[in-house]
């Protein structure tokens, strides 16, 4: 049953899906929806629907198809996937993806400089031949739904919890108008686009790794920038980078003495800066003076012993 006892409380929307020759019954697919409370606000989140556990192959014109059943047209404005762009990375194909090296990225939110036009950042997307001819999304993918306004919304939370209690569930249509159907066709048509011309593949990877390549330098002389130039408050970021190991083998050898000096140095300046250390010098002193007196002892006792026998001539 729909439920809006809170404002976070999902209502449950049941959509009825058409029978498929892989199994020729009608089901029912249940859709939970809210509204949308991101942590970071938007100016659309009073008139945008928070959708999860949307179905496998939902489009805009899958859901625009299932709103105008349940408040009639013209209400409906947009829908996006979270999920299903999220996992569209590193590269810009014809889905869409967009190809962003991570470094790059940070550079740009440490606020270097913007690129130079014409640079290799500005250049086209390398475009990876296409062999899926409509992305499916994932389990329990979830969706965003911008309405007209934000009576639009209540309308459609009504609606949801009027078909709960009537059990008129809208129907969900096999295949969108503006996308190719799943199935069968759309497994075999990823077969043939995944027999791509090999050259084409292997120019546009080539141009994905040259271009993603030209974006890291361009981030590590942004990093090299920041190292050396103060912020508005005259703070100098401190980043990664630059030379960290002698220039040459004589410097390094220098290095190695100086590093090893500094450490007999700091054992020596450790001596005796303990209670214990000082016990066991004085205790490592006293063995040292008893066994000097024994030997003394005992070389003495030789001396009297030869003394004894040593006779003088008449």
């Amino acid at each position: 049953m729909a439920s809006e006892t809170a404002e976070d409380a999902f209502s449950v929307l049941q959509i009825s899906m058409p029978p498929l020759p892989s199994y020729p019954h009608q089901t029912l697919h249940e859709v939970r929806l809210r509204r949308n409370a991101p942590k970071v606000p938007t100016p659309t989140d009073s008139r945008t629907l928070f959708l999860k556990n949307v179905p496998a192959d939902a489009t805009e014109s899958h859901l625009r198809a299932v709103f105008a059943s349940l408040v009639g047209p013209g209400r409906f404005e947009s829908a996006s996937f979270p999920d299903t762009d999220a996992r569209a990375a590193p590269l810009r194909g014809s889905g869409g993806e967009i190809f962003e090296p991570a470094a790059a990225a940070k550079m740009a939110a440490l606020g270097g400089r913007k690129r130079k036009r014409g640079s290799a950042a500005d250049e086209g997307e390398p475009a990876l031949p296409a062999i899926w001819a409509r992305r499916a999304h994932k389990t329990g993918a979830t969706a965003l739904v911008t309405l007209a306004d934000e009576k639009s919304l209540q309308l459609v939370l009504k609606a949801v919890a009027k078909a709960a209690r009537t059990k008129k569930h809208p129907a969900w249509s096999s295949s969108a108008a503006d996308e190719p159907a799943m199935g069968a066709e759309w497994i075999t048509a990823h077969l043939r686009l995944a027999r791509a011309d090999k050259p084409a593949t292997q120019a546009a990877v080539h141009a994905a790794f040259a271009r993603y390549n030209a974006m890291e330098a361009e981030a590590a002389e942004a990093a090299k920038r920041l190292r050396s130039e103060p912020d508005a408050d005259g703070f100098v970021t401190v980043t990664r980078g630059g030379r960290a190991a002698p220039a040459s083998k004589s410097s390094a050898e220098e290095a190695r003495r100086k590093m090893a000096e500094k450490e007999a140095k700091k054992a020596e300046d450790m001596k005796g800066f303990y209670r214990f250390q000082l016990r066991e010098a004085r205790k490592e002193e006293q063995s040292k003076m008893r066994r000097r007196f024994e030997e003394d002892r005992k070389r003495v006792e030789g001396m009297k012993e030869r003394r004894g026998k040593f006779k003088p001539e008449a």
